[in-house]
């Protein structure tokens, strides 16, 4: 008895109204500007890193003989 008075309940608890088109839109937005600036924040630290280092200047580029025009 006491189960077909708790089944009803539980069926209206577990039927929540779906978040509206605004609601889940403003949630996806909110998710990938925190992802953006997650990986701004790794390329930053990556640049800052790869300047630390202390690496040869490029080489200057061969650069063939002149022609003789023949």
């Amino acid at each position: 008895m006491r189960a077909a008075l708790l089944v009803p309940l539980l069926l209206l608890a577990a039927c929540k109204e779906e978040p509206d088109f605004d609601a889940r839109y403003d949630k996806a937005a909110k998710e990938i500007e925190v992802r953006a600036r997650a990986m701004d924040a790794d390329i930053a630290e990556s640049e800052k890193a790869a300047s630390a280092r202390d690496l040869p200047a490029p080489p200057k580029p061969a650069n063939a003989p002149p022609s003789s025009g023949e």
